[in-house]
């Protein structure tokens, strides 16, 4: 590509010229990136143009991921390293004046996604490519994303996340590939001279969905796959001439935007009809402009639809994307003639699904009545679904009609999405070992029972490109200075460094390394904001969306006692510990902005007494993206893996953090329990109750919080602290009292109080662990030698051969990029 800096500053510097019309001395920095993401962007768009012809001229089996979120991160840097041109590029920019890691600041972060969700999302699409596999993603172009937090007096603020205020120049829009997608309406009935019926919608809005590709890369490979986003719009942009005369300007304009509100916000607010009448629009958007679209394609270029197992794979990502199954079968009959046992046939052969959660609230349901009147050909579909179903299940139950009620798509007044998608898929897969027998067992034991040949496990995987490699160049660079870089492509080989564990000088190099990160996140901490932390003390780090089963609160009120127990002995021997959140609360999620808060408060509270800050810190980093997690993930000693067992379906930040060297205290949930199997009890700080504790609970009772607050000194004394508010002066009396309520009245539905002995003792055992600077080392290490076991291409390897039956596809008539970083 550039063989030299002196090819890369004269091909900059036409660049800059025919980009800009203007001289280097006069551009902004923003200018200066953009110019070097387009010339990027030149060399990645040839390998992706060769890419894509040749799985057209290969007839590749193809799968294409849909999901709501894509949390990816920045392109800048990654694409630089995948191209193997890093280096060159930053030795010719400084010979012109420029840092590239200014440039690289200029990039906003994408905000397509939230959580776990969008970032497993974007590890998948990573490995896809790196593996040379034919895979694609498909979501929405939000032009807001989710929000962008601020922290205002402790309180969680929402703000736009305007990432789009300027060019995205890793986008391309593809106009002339635009589908329609129709809402609302009424369907019409006529039946030709064979009496087959054909359904005409009627009436409906229409809303145009327009891609924009953007392209993802593999790791100095030659593949580039794509992900496809859909921006909504309006069909001839609903402007109402006669009311703008009439000086009614919001109704001149109002179609537009009700339409374009589509694609502006990642989980709008659904506490009320409005809203979540737009998040049932947004996922059957961008399924129906998806599906339409590989459809097209493929009539296009292979024209038997019969094909269409054969060579394509739809992969829904949670339960967001199950209208794909009604969606697939509405074009199969009505747009292509197909009677229904034949379009089953077609669609039960190329939908495969993932669940993620065993958490109610997110095994999606919508209301009967706001369904069909949004999507009413859609909702006749689901309808002779689930009555084919029924009849199915009534024969094979006929004594069983509560199993028959439960597995039923449509009852208690909604349509089941999660029951849609099992029905509609070749294969069910869980996320972790532990979950996927949840699954089978206990959450969705009907459907097993009667489909046991769908239920399969994939656990969760990471990229170890971005997560390691790019993050943490100095990791990367001491694990190959020992064991070679032939864990870059085969990360099992990880493994390897696991020999190194108890070497002395490898010890002393992770710790370095460790404390490097370290510096520089308490940098970004000063600077951002205005508080000094030691990074000789231990960085103990939650980062997670903020929610009741993730036990932020949990580990919130183990500060608070730690405070309790240092203004009451100021000389406790205990090791300087910097505890570390980040998160976002669902806009309308009270209870989790309350925990925020309370953090906060706690934060505030150690700054103001000398004797506890010399040995405590408290930080909440606001607005959590891929970028602060990068700069996370390599600083922490501790990562908290402290959800209620049986809660976390999986999890992947405790596998980013155990890539970087970190220590898990954890419970028995999600792949902790398949992180403590490979580490080893010794390296793994275990505490709390198991799942089948947990599970006994709900079923039999037996627990009472009441009886710890009044038994535990301790819990008694923190809740009493909180409820009174005497050591709280910056926080309304209330502010707090959801939490109280949850733990008190409503029975501590996650088990806080239950765990909080174990919790703190095992603290305890790490403070005395960290003291012993070899062990702990020695821990770290066997941590990273592992993590390459949950590297996403591990994950990628298995879906490939057991549920895509997709294999490696890389063009190799592309010139492979130079070596280098």
């Amino acid at each position: 590509m550039f063989e030299n800096k002196e090819q890369f500053v004269a091909a900059y510097k036409r660049k800059f010229m025919s980009e800009l019309s203007k001289t280097l001395s006069e551009a902004t920095a923003a200018d200066k990136y953009v110019v070097l993401a387009s010339m990027i962007c030149e060399k990645i768009n040839e390998k992706w143009v060769i890419t894509n012809d040749y799985y057209l001229k290969t007839g590749a089996r193809q799968v294409y991921y849909f999901s709501l979120e894509f949390l990816l991160g920045k392109f800048l840097e990654s694409n630089l390293i995948y191209l193997g041109v890093e280096d060159v590029c930053r030795e010719g920019l400084a010979e012109l004046g420029i840092e590239l890691d200014d440039l690289i600041r200029c990039e906003p972060d994408p905000a397509l996604g939230n959580g776990g969700l969008g970032r497993l999302a974007a590890c998948f699409l990573d490995s896809l490519a790196s593996m040379g596999l034919p895979g694609h993603g498909n979501g929405i172009r939000y032009k807001y994303g989710l929000f962008r937090q601020q922290i205002v007096d402790g309180y969680q603020v929402e703000l736009p996340d305007n990432w789009l205020n300027r060019r995205n120049p890793w986008e391309i829009r593809k106009q002339d590939k635009a589908v329609l997608v129709k809402l609302n309406g009424h369907i019409r009935t006529e039946f030709d001279e064979d009496g087959v019926s054909r359904f005409i919608h009627e009436d409906f809005l229409p809303v145009l969905a327009v891609p924009y590709d953007m392209p993802i890369m593999g790791y100095k490979n030659n593949t580039v796959n794509t992900l496809r986003l859909w921006s909504a719009e309006s069909v001839d942009n609903s402007f109402d001439f006669a009311s703008f005369s009439r000086g009614d300007y919001v109704n001149a304009v109002s179609g537009k935007y009700s339409v374009e509100a589509i694609s502006e916000v990642l989980y709008p607010d659904d506490s009320n009809y409005t809203n979540r009448l737009l998040r049932l629009k947004q996922q059957y958007f961008f399924v129906s402009a998806g599906i339409q679209s590989i459809v097209r394609r493929f009539k296009l270029k292979q024209h038997d639809l019969d094909l269409l197992p054969e060579r394509i794979a739809i992969h829904i990502n949670d339960t967001h994307p199950a209208l794909a199954v009604p969606e697939l079968m509405r074009i199969l009959i009505d747009d292509d003639g197909f009677g229904w046992d034949h379009a089953w046939d077609i669609t039960t052969r190329t939908i495969a699904y993932t669940n993620h959660t065993i958490m109610p609230e997110a095994l999606e349901t919508w209301p009967i009545d706001l369904f069909w009147e949004l999507l009413p050909r859609i909702y006749m579909i689901v309808e002779e679904i689930n009555r084919r179903l029924l009849l199915d299940l009534n024969e094979k139950y006929p004594d069983d009609m509560g199993k028959v009620a439960r597995m039923s798509i449509i009852g208690d007044g909604v349509v089941r999405m999660a029951n849609l998608a099992v029905v509609g898929s070749f294969s069910v897969n869980g996320v972790a070992a532990v979950h996927t027998e949840l699954l089978k067992n206990v959450v969705m034991k009907d459907f097993h029972d009667y489909y046991p040949e769908k239920f399969n496990n994939k656990t969760n995987g990471i990229t170890h490109r971005r997560w390691l490699i790019k993050s943490n160049p100095r990791l990367e660079d001491a694990i190959s200075e020992v064991i070679g870089d032939n864990w870059i492509t085969n990360p099992v080989e990880l493994e390897n460094l696991g020999d190194f564990a108890d070497d002395t000088s490898m010890q002393e190099r992770i710790f370095d390394i460790k404390r490097a990160g370290k510096i520089l996140l308490a940098k970004h901490i000063k600077d951002t904001q205005g508080v000094t932390v030691d990074p000789s003390s231990i960085f103990d780090v939650q980062i997670k969306r903020i929610h009741a089963y993730k036990r932020q609160l949990l580990n919130a009120l183990h500060i608070q006692y730690l405070y309790n127990t240092l203004l009451e002995n100021p000389n406790t021997d205990m090791t300087p510990r910097t505890f570390i959140f980040a998160g976002k609360a669902a806009p309308s999620y009270y209870y989790a902005k309350a925990v925020i808060k309370y953090i906060n408060e706690l934060a505030r509270l150690v700054e103001n007494e000398k004797c506890v800050r010399d040995k405590l810190r408290v930080v909440f980093l606001e607005n959590y993206n891929v970028s602060l997690a990068e700069l996370i993930f390599p600083a922490s000693d501790i990562s908290e893996q402290i959800s209620t067992a049986s809660k976390e379906a999986s999890g992947t930040g405790n596998m980013k953090f155990m890539m970087n060297g970190a220590v898990t205290i954890g419970t028995n949930d999600g792949a902790n329990i398949e992180i403590r199997e490979l580490v080893g009890d010794d390296n793994f700080i275990l505490f709390g109750l198991s799942v089948e504790e947990v599970l006994s609970y709900y079923a039999n009772g037996g627990y009472n919080s009441h009886e710890i607050y009044e038994s535990n000194p301790h819990v008694k004394k923190l809740l009493d602290q909180i409820k009174n508010g005497d050591i709280f002066p910056y926080a309304a009396i209330d502010d707090f009292a959801t939490i109280v309520h949850s733990l008190l009245d409503y029975n501590d539905e996650f088990f806080v109080l239950r765990d909080f002995d174990e919790y703190a003792n095992a603290q305890n055992r790490i403070d005395a662990l960290y003291k012993q600077r070899a062990r702990w080392s020695s821990m770290s290490v066997r941590n990273i030698a592992m993590s390459g076991h949950f590297s996403s291409d591990n994950t990628i390897d298995q879906y490939a051969k057991d549920i895509w039956r997709i294999g490696r596809q890389t063009p190799e008539e592309i010139i492979a990029p130079s070596e280098g970083r």
